[in-house]
């Protein structure tokens, strides 16, 4: 996505700051993150009918590059073994630095002359004359290159000729089945982009317009939500309904997987927008303010586009597509290292539990994950059966006679939380993240919500076994307000600077960090 310059006035920077200025209560207060508002029961109903997951174009495109350049490859490979056969240093010097090269080189090609755009995925015939070109290219760059370096009498002629056309009709093949599965899709709704608008009036339906315009457009439009009555907001615009005010959008991003949210509303309502930023930011979404209706410019690499219409891009969800896919690898691998180089100590504590106090090996909390969604996180019993608090409505203390004896060292040393390596097999959490909070987690009786406005953008990736917060040393009871508060501080400074390289080193450090014991207890 492109971004904007640093001298525009809606750069991401200048509204947090703006927004840490503008009085507005914190959108959410349950004690189970929703926001207190019943949603209609059109807007239940359709939120619940986008609760499945869809697939991601960016996924598709990038599974696409990937099955292109392996059945290139592979279609010289064969080529070579039947033909001409494995010939030792001829094999591993010559053919397969040119196969690897070529199927590289055609990839690339096919990717400049935009062939790995979803429009053009969708007509295998219109883009195909592309697609083959670049393949031709990069086989002409192949043949020169042999021909330079003098190694053309290296090679079979014959095998240039049958990879040439196996890989042609590879393509061909390839590009026609994706074509038919990404129109199946559309139709279906399984591969789009979804999307909601937030605000009405005249500017929401000329946006709505100009996004059914563009036939080659992936943004499906849910619903919009408007504060204002519907005297100044109709409940229906260009076809779509009124799903209901801006509260209710935050339950209904809970329960319905979308991707974008755009704001359809002028840069001269500079307050009203901020104010619903300070609300809507939380949410792991794409956030857009729609540009079309505005007569105020910036420069072209300001904008993003969704089909024709531009767009001021506000906040991106973090961790999408192949990064989650990055992280998930990376969760799995450490995760099951870890359970093989522990289970010795699980399985001894598990022991030395039964033995000490009565009652199931393993607890169950109730807590926040990802966009808010309630899991239960597995831990080593720590406390007497009959004490055992899975709300966690009050906190563990010093001296705290509800933990068992076994309890205090496992906590200290954190070898309660090992089962938790299942939970992130399981998927509800990662590694690294935002520690989950209990649903009902307080400081001094007040919800962690009511004293940090904007808790829950914490939510907007999945929680951690450890995080950030924990290696800063935050870690521990949360007995005043100021420890949530730079725990909060450190989850969304994780958030916005994530990388793999980043959970590495969380990782690394925090069994040093476990050293330090004096806030476990």
């Amino acid at each position: 996505m492109n971004k904007f310059d640093r001298n525009d006035a809606f750069n991401s920077e200048a509204i947090r700051k703006a927004m840490a200025d503008v009085k507005v209560k914190p959108s959410l207060k349950g004690a189970d993150g929703e926001s207190g508002v019943e949603m209609s029961r059109l807007a239940r109903q359709t939120a619940n009918r986008l609760s499945q997951e869809n697939y991601s174009p960016t996924m598709i495109v990038g599974s696409l590059r990937l099955a292109e350049l392996t059945l290139l490859a592979l279609s010289g490979f064969l080529v070579h073994a039947l033909y001409v056969g494995l010939s030792g240093d001829l094999t591993v010097y010559v053919y397969t630095p040119a196969i690897l090269v070529g199927s590289a080189l055609a990839v690339l090609l096919i990717q400049i002359v935009d062939g790995y755009q979803v429009p053009a995925l969708r007509s295998a015939l219109r883009t195909l004359p592309k697609v083959l070109s670049a393949w031709s290219i990069a086989f002409a760059i192949i043949g020169l290159l042999v021909f330079f370096l003098q190694y053309g009498l290296a090679f079979s002629r014959v095998w240039f000729a049958v990879w040439y056309v196996s890989g042609a009709i590879s393509l061909i093949v390839v590009r026609n089945i994706v074509a038919y599965g990404i129109r199946r899709w559309a139709r279906n709704g399984v591969m789009e982009r979804r999307a909601v608008i937030v605000g009405g009036g005249e500017i929401a339906k000329a946006l709505i317009r100009s996004v059914e315009q563009d036939e080659d457009n992936d943004i499906r439009i849910c619903g919009f939500f408007d504060d204002r009555d519907d005297q100044r907001s109709p409940p229906m615009i260009a076809g779509y309904p009124k799903l209901g005010n801006i509260d209710a959008l935050v339950e209904f991003a809970r329960i319905a997987r979308i991707d974008m949210l755009i704001i359809a509303m002028p840069l001269n309502a500079e307050s009203r927008v901020l104010e619903l930023l300070k609300k809507l930011w939380i949410l792991p979404l794409d956030i857009r303010l729609a540009a079309h209706a505005n007569k105020l410019r910036f420069r072209p690499r300001a904008y993003s586009y969704v089909g024709a219409v531009p767009m001021l891009d506000i906040f991106d969800r973090p961790i999408t597509d192949w990064d989650s896919v990055a992280k998930r690898i990376f969760d799995v691998f450490f995760s099951m290292l870890a359970i093989a180089a522990l289970w010795p100590v699980m399985l001894g504590t598990a022991i030395a539990i039964k033995l000490d106090s009565k009652g199931p090996v393993l607890f169950r909390q109730k807590r926040h994950g990802f966009n808010n969604e309630v899991i239960d996180v597995l831990k080593f019993r720590s406390m007497y059966t009959d004490q055992c608090d899975p709300t966690a409505r009050a906190a563990v203390t010093r001296g705290d006679p509800r933990v068992t004896k076994v309890g205090r060292f496992i906590r200290k040393t954190s070898i309660d939380e090992l089962p938790q390596f299942f939970n992130v097999l399981r998927g509800d959490l990662s590694l690294v993240g935002p520690r989950p909070h209990a649903v009902v987690a307080a400081a001094h009786d007040r919800l962690f919500a009511e004293v940090v406005d904007g808790y829950f953008a914490r939510h907007r990736v999945k929680p951690g076994v450890t995080g950030w917060a924990q290696i800063s040393g935050w870690r521990g009871e949360i007995d005043n307000d100021e420890k949530i508060k730079q725990r909060t501080a450190c989850d969304l400074y994780y958030i916005e600077n994530w990388s793999l390289l980043f959970d590495l080193k969380i990782l690394l450090l925090t069994p040093l960090k476990l050293l330090n014991t004096d806030n476990a207890y």
